[in-house]
């Protein structure tokens, strides 16, 4: 028995609280019973080994006879009580009791099967609370790995904004320089002039440019801006949701470039 269970036990034999506390404490000294915190596992219902340990924790504590044997009855019909005693510790406790053998007696067959459900009922009712800590846990789970992929899709469309932003620009920039391309065609028509083939590709001098416009610095390598040029592509494709217009530009710069590397 531990000091729980002994306190439980005088509460239930009537005694008032402090004096449980002050027997508790006694018996503890004693050795009579063991300290464990609440909540610690039983391995058995059972908390006294017979009637006659009960009976003499009850007279040591004081508790009139009448009252002990009513409770030590009540808690072998609960199962706390493994077994009856021999005995030996009826004489004197139950001086003034009548029939004190109507009181102790062996439980019955029913007593017995209704101990047996209780302890069935009782290792139900631990699979339950076991189940339900899994739930918990599995859901526990769940929620994270769901945080995490909504924390992952906040990145991508940060990222994807940012592409976005950088693929305006370079359309910006790319109508710009078509524009120029043009307005020198036709000022050299005007002229009499025809525009070079070499003029009308991109001079190895000014391949900077396409890492200005994919907002890379000037000593990025060629395979970088191969890479950002299809992360681009992949995005503006019509069939990625993207815009077609957008995309023809993007694709023009890039065979530019991949043209421009051939040279």
């Amino acid at each position: 028995m531990n000091t729980d269970q002994a306190f439980d036990f005088l509460k239930a034999a009537g005694v008032s609280e402090d004096i449980c506390v002050e027997t508790v404490r006694r018996w503890l000294r004693e050795r009579k019973i063991k300290y464990e915190a609440k909540g610690t596992f039983q391995q058995t219902d059972y908390i006294l080994k017979d009637t006659d340990q009960a009976i003499n924790l009850l007279n040591d504590a004081g508790v009139a006879a009448r009252m002990g044997i009513q409770v030590v009855q009540r808690w072998l019909y609960e199962g706390k009580i493994q077994k009856v005693g021999n005995g030996n510790q009826l004489t004197e406790y139950i001086s003034n009791v009548k029939n004190p053998k109507q009181l102790i007696k062996p439980p019955s067959e029913q007593d017995k099967l209704i101990r047996e459900l209780r302890a069935k009922v009782k290792v139900q009712d631990d699979h339950i609370k076991e189940l339900e800590e899994l739930h918990k846990s599995s859901v526990k789970t769940i929620i994270q790995q769901r945080n995490k992929l909504q924390k992952e899709i906040l990145n991508l469309e940060l990222e994807k904004n940012e592409l976005q932003k950088e693929m305006r620009k370079i359309l910006k920039e790319n109508i710009e320089l078509n524009s120029e391309l043009l307005y020198l065609k036709e000022k050299l028509s005007k002229q009499g002039m025809k525009v070079p083939e070499r003029a009308q590709t991109i001079p190895p001098a000014q391949r900077l440019d396409f890492r200005k416009k994919l907002g890379l610095s000037k000593t990025a390598s060629e395979k970088e801006v191969l890479t950002r040029y299809k992360k681009l592509l992949k995005i503006t494709h019509p069939d990625q949701g993207g815009n077609a217009v957008v995309f023809h530009y993007v694709k023009t710069d890039y065979d530019q470039f991949k043209n421009s590397l051939q040279e």
